[in-house]
């Protein structure tokens, strides 16, 4: 059993490029973020280079797990059984990945197959994924390096079984994000992120790219956008719904289940068979309006953080 662990993304889309749309839900993150990366290369989140890896759990041998990391934000676990996830805890001591306390854990190295990469790294603070899968992660990696970890958001990922828009449907109607109302999202996408505890990208290029590719839908009533749902290209037969925004002074109006629901429906008229979302467990209302949408579990999932 065993990791390979890479810099290149060619090599991953061909390596666990079939494993990963063979899972589309499982793999949401990964399928979507390795879409980014091939359509605007490998500084779409970053400037320092993607990191990947795929496991086998035998030599040559069907990939059955994989991860990926887009500095600076934390590593992003797929789908993957947990004496995997366990293992790959292992690969990041060997590989000398920051926080580990071995040595040169001042960078991180990885090798893509045929060609020695090296990558200069960061302290290991967190990482995402499924429960099972997390959980197996950060108990190697803290009895390996002496550091404990902390559960920062409990998830919950959703399948669309059935579309049900509200009703009634509350005032305005749904339409495509406008370049003119670019600041105003910009600064909705800064509040999204300031009250959500997972990794988001809010950046002013996250917002113009969403614009310009039609991904993000808003909610208008009397004239002005008052809430918005983004949406993911489909990828392997799969789109993630997320984020939805709705500012504090016009909750409770019924506005973030409309553009979900609109954006979800687009989502199925661009030809998506997994229609996707995550939820936050500590937020009842959000997890009741997507289940009254249609929406209902796949997989629990964490983020957790490392200290000490």
């Amino acid at each position: 059993m065993a990791w390979t662990l890479s810099t290149s993304l060619d090599d991953f889309r061909t390596q666990a490029g079939g494993f990963l749309a063979a899972h589309p839900a499982e793999n949401t993150v990964l399928l979507s973020v390795a879409d980014r990366l091939a359509t605007d290369g490998p500084a779409a989140y970053g400037e320092e280079p993607p990191r990947f890896g795929w496991w086998r759990p035998g030599a040559g041998g069907p990939v059955e797990g994989a991860y990926l990391q887009t500095p600076p934000y934390n590593p992003r676990l797929g789908l993957m059984p947990a004496v995997a996830a366990a293992e790959l805890a292992g690969a990041f001591v060997e590989a000398g990945a920051p926080g580990a306390g071995a040595p040169g854990a001042g960078a991180f190295e990885v090798r893509a197959p045929g060609a020695g990469v090296s990558a200069v790294g960061r302290a290991l603070d967190g990482i995402s994924g499924g429960k099972a899968a997390v959980r197996a992660f950060a108990a190697a990696w803290c009895a390996a390096t002496g550091r404990r970890s902390t559960v920062r958001v409990d998830e919950l990922l959703h399948r669309l079984v059935e579309l049900v828009p509200p009703g009634p449907a509350p005032a305005g109607l749904a339409r495509a994000a406008r370049t003119a109302e670019r600041e105003l999202l910009i600064g909705w996408f800064e509040d999204f992120g300031a009250e959500v505890a997972v990794d988001f990208h809010t950046s002013p290029d996250a917002v113009d790219r969403r614009i310009a590719d039609g991904t993000l839908h808003v909610w208008e009533d009397g004239g002005r956008p008052v809430s918005f749902a983004g949406r993911s290209p489909v990828v392997a037969g799969m789109s993630r719904i997320g984020p939805v925004f709705t500012p504090p002074g016009l909750r409770g109006r019924g506005y973030a289940g409309a553009v979900t629901a609109a954006a979800s429906a687009y989502a199925l008229a661009q030809g998506a068979a997994e229609v996707l979302l995550y939820t936050d467990l500590a937020n009842p209302t959000s997890n009741s309006i997507y289940r009254k949408l249609g929406y209902r579990p796949v997989e629990d999932c964490l983020a957790v953080t490392f200290h000490g």
